[in-house]
């Protein structure tokens, strides 16, 4: 949409890139998260994107993988309420291929009710919640993209004193894309450039 210019975000130290709205800013010093994890952030609208990297969870299905992590991230953050919305079929990604074998993936759309930092579930907000997994098979690897969206901000969170609390504006009246299409182009706009970071841990 106009005025939400999007751009290609190095990754992991330019070994992967991904092409969102510029508005979204790499936090991950911030919020210090761990090596194989980076996460953007639109703290004027609560909006969020993590790409992570894992070993492949090779006992779960290729089908049900986007739907697994997705339950298996709500009950690490103790939500409430998770309600998995929908889920796609595996899809072939013929530009992320090593070893002649093409990248697949899954997503999964999901409703739950989550709370900042330590806050406790009296400040959880509700929100949506999008992930797509690209299975990277040849080199052991779960790749996840997940991106969050605020349905209705907890006046107790301290979401509120920057976006104000109860039903979150619509992106479309800030003039954002709204995030179900960031997330879309994030997935076909991932890019790797340089495949030994999956051995870095050899």
């Amino acid at each position: 949409m106009a005025g939400d210019n999007c751009v290609d975000h190095p990754l992991f130290g330019g070994a992967i890139s991904s092409s969102f709205p510029l508005r979204f800013q790499d936090v991950s010093d911030i919020r210090q998260v761990p090596d194989h994890q980076e996460v953007f952030a639109d703290p004027g609208r609560d909006e969020s994107m993590l790409f992570e990297l894992l070993d492949l969870k090779s006992d779960v299905g290729d089908f049900e993988s986007a739907a697994w992590f997705l339950r298996d991230l709500a009950s690490e953050q103790d939500a409430e309420e998770c309600m998995v919305m929908e889920h796609s079929g595996t899809l072939e990604a013929s530009s992320l291929c090593y070893g002649g074998e093409p990248a697949t993936v899954t997503t999964a759309v999901a409703q739950m009710a989550i709370s900042k930092g330590r806050q406790g579930r009296q400040a959880q907000n509700l929100v949506r919640v999008y992930l797509a997994n690209l299975r990277l098979k040849e080199v052991q690897t779960d790749l996840l993209i997940v991106a969050y969206e605020p349905i209705v901000i907890n006046p107790l969170s301290e979401s509120a004193s920057t976006v104000g609390a109860g039903v979150a504006v619509p992106a479309e009246q800030c003039g954002c894309l709204p995030v179900a299409e960031v997330f879309k182009l994030a997935i076909s706009t991932l890019k790797i450039h340089d495949w030994t970071l999956f051995r870095a841990g050899d």
